[in-house]
């Protein structure tokens, strides 16, 4: 049997690479618009990186992670999301002093198993921001306009943005309290490891695609109810600044994200297009993740907004580009005009226009052939008589017209035509 891409895996083909780095530019020209600096991080890290900052009893870390030994013995994992690596980039050198606001982000792979479906692969790809070293509500603010920004873009429309806030230790703790009174009955008929879970971390049950236990979360008391006086200041804000920004938004008490680092601010952005899986991205505040792993304690929110959910939205909404063309496939009518060729072609594009030939100097009808399933807009044919002329045949494909031109107006000529 042949070797085949490992399940949930793919294979990003040369018809679809191009769309690919079209959402690749549009998300780093916004991120720049708004002063943020890309950043690339390894694939791998320390295990621990990922047990401390997404928590010990979170299913990345219990169910997802990819973990191995290395030939040194050192416990490593593929990374599982990508905040915490640029964390741990910021404190090994020193990308935010202390009184300093660092803008990042970031294109990245990240890995976790489980099974694959649609817009759920084991090696995924996310784009991402982070703003470190301002607790300003501003700054969350600031992230999610972006974040709409860049859907917004790439053409998506009627997406559904949800808001929380998660409050400080105050409100965790109390509501942790309220989660796990409201659940006594439902966790009562668990298993132990879904008691122990809940235990150690009542939130998770907020986020569990467990039928019956999101009937009983229909009716469990809002995180809100329970946020301290500064946090209810701080989610109004947040509110008021997305309003100014013209942010359309919902409040959505069961936002809590899946991983342990988030407090305060958490938010998805949604689309009907994903079906139950709904959400093109998600983030938040995390102030304690750098003094979590080391660092000292810096205010920090970001984002990470999955690449592939957002292919299958705008092809499902039609809205993706088309794959470019070729501007030019160069002919040649034999052995004695294929240097003269070559020279064409090298002109084309010294001048900034794609061009391709035939390596393997096939006939012209061949090569004619070839330039019509290359997809190329033109073709310019270099032959015998026509070089003595100092002139070539330049065929536009849409319109099959052709001319003899003097080589010195080709370029001005597509060029012309392309506006």
């Amino acid at each position: 049997m042949p070797f085949q891409a490992q399940r949930g895996t793919q294979d990003v083909l040369p018809s679809e690479s191009p769309r690919w780095q079209w959402i690749e530019r549009e998300f780093l020209s916004l991120a720049n618009l708004y002063g943020y600096r890309e950043i690339r991080t390894p694939v791998f890290e320390d295990e621990g990186l990922f047990t401390r900052t997404s928590g010990e009893t979170s299913d990345i870390v219990t169910k997802q992670m990819y973990n191995f030994e290395d030939k040194g013995g050192r416990k490593l994992s593929l990374k599982p999301e990508g905040t915490a690596p640029v964390m741990r980039s910021v404190i090994e050198h020193n990308l935010c002093p202390t009184g300093s606001v660092a803008r990042l982000c970031y294109l990245t792979p990240f890995y976790r198993y489980e099974r694959p479906q649609k817009g759920r692969l084991r090696e995924a790809h996310q784009a991402g921001l982070e703003l470190v070293g301002s607790p300003s509500v501003a700054a969350d603010a600031e992230v999610i306009e972006i974040t709409v920004r860049f859907y917004e873009r790439l053409g998506l429309k009627d997406l559904n943005v949800l808001i929380n806030s998660l409050g400080r230790e105050e409100c965790r703790a109390c509501y942790r309290e309220a989660i796990l009174a409201h659940a006594k009955a439902y966790l009562e008929s668990q298993s132990e490891e879904i008691r122990d879970k809940a235990q150690k971390n009542p939130l998770r049950l907020l986020d569990s695609k467990d039928p019956d236990a999101q009937e009983m979360i229909q009716s469990a008391p809002s995180v809100l109810e329970f946020l301290e006086p500064e946090s209810k200041v701080r989610f109004e804000e947040l509110q008021c600044l997305l309003n100014n920004a013209g942010i359309q938004f919902t409040v959505e008490p069961s936002i809590v994200r899946g991983l342990d680092y988030y407090t305060e601010t958490v938010f998805e952005v949604q689309s009907a297009r994903l079906g139950a899986q709904s959400s093109l991205c998600g983030g938040g505040r995390y102030d304690g993740l750098i003094k979590e792993i080391g660092g000292p304690p810096t205010p920090s929110v970001g984002v990470g907004m999955g690449i592939e959910r957002a292919l299958i939205v705008l092809e499902a909404e039609e809205l993706l580009p088309p794959l470019p063309p070729f501007d030019a496939f160069v002919a040649f009518t034999g052995m004695e005009t294929r240097g003269e060729a070559y020279k064409v072609a090298s002109k084309l594009r010294a001048a900034g226009l794609s061009a391709v030939m035939d390596v393997d100097a096939k006939s012209l009808k061949s090569q004619l052939r070839q330039a019509d399933r290359s997809g190329a807009l033109f073709v310019v044919v270099v032959g015998e008589e026509e070089l003595g002329r100092g002139s070539v045949v330049l065929r536009n494909l849409a319109t099959s017209i052709q001319q003899e031109s003097p080589w010195a107006e080709v370029i001005e000529a597509i060029k012309k035509d392309l506006e």
